[in-house]
């Protein structure tokens, strides 16, 4: 199961001030973290916990403070049971759940200390995504490293599956809606001087694999001459989630 850090932060304030004022406790106390860093790595840290991702094309001095410290930055979140993504080479770093035995043990448990939740995307968001990796992947075999879309060309991918989401999905404005969710999360990014292009940014190549790309897809293609047939995989707020 890969995981993924654009889901639901429960946060965000609330939390992360419960983090930072136990922190502060411990060095008041004389019992110092052994995850104290300095503060420009703090600053990092905060920002991941409220952005969940940091891209060198928008923070380059976030993104080489994180490289600098990634040990620290890494092992603090593993504390909150989050890990660290990093890619250096696309320039691209985010959050996601800890995938290990004693988080899953405790997923669902009230008491859950997580700072983030998963939650099943819609088939329309789902769709969404999958159209976003298509043309990225058919981009960069084309050389192209920075990769645009409109949305006129991401209308026209999802025509074809609109018969497996409800009426409404054909509404501009709801598509409009879902970009600007996708720019929050750092999965697009807005191209200067236009209101209708988007660059997808590298993080969406850690989202979905081009093997799960070509499983979904051909599913969802199944699933338009077969209404009855289902599904074996769904991508989650956090990431691929397997039935």
């Amino acid at each position: 199961m890969m995981s993924f850090f654009n889901s639901v932060i429960d946060n965000t304030n609330e939390n992360l001030d419960k983090e930072l004022e136990n922190q502060e406790q411990e060095n008041l106390t004389g019992n110092i973290s052994p995850f104290t860093m300095p503060e420009e790595a703090r600053r990092v840290l905060v920002y991941l916990y409220k952005q969940n991702a940091i891209l060198n094309s928008q923070t380059p001095h976030l993104f080489t403070t994180l490289c600098r410290y990634e040990k620290s930055i890494r092992q603090h979140l593993a504390e909150v049971y989050l890990q660290l993504v990093l890619d250096e080479k696309f320039g691209v770093a985010f959050v996601k759940i800890k995938e290990n035995d004693e988080y899953q043990e405790n997923e669902n448990d009230e008491e859950s200390v997580s700072l983030m939740s998963k939650r099943l995307l819609s088939i329309y968001d789902t769709l969404i995504l999958l159209m976003l990796r298509k043309h990225y992947r058919e981009r960069e075999e084309c050389g192209e490293k920075k990769i645009i879309i409109d949305i006129e060309r991401l209308d026209a991918y999802l025509s074809p599956f609109l018969p497996l989401v409800d009426h409404s999905s054909k509404d501009r404005k709801k598509l409009i809606a879902k970009i600007k969710d996708l720019q929050k999360r750092k999965l697009l990014a807005t191209v200067r001087g236009s209101e209708d292009r988007f660059e997808i940014t590298p993080v969406l190549r850690h989202i979905i694999s081009g093997e799960m790309l070509d499983a979904m897809v051909g599913e969802y293609l199944k699933l338009l001459n077969d209404p009855k047939a289902t599904l074996s995989q769904h991508i989650d707020e956090q990431g691929v989630e397997n039935e």
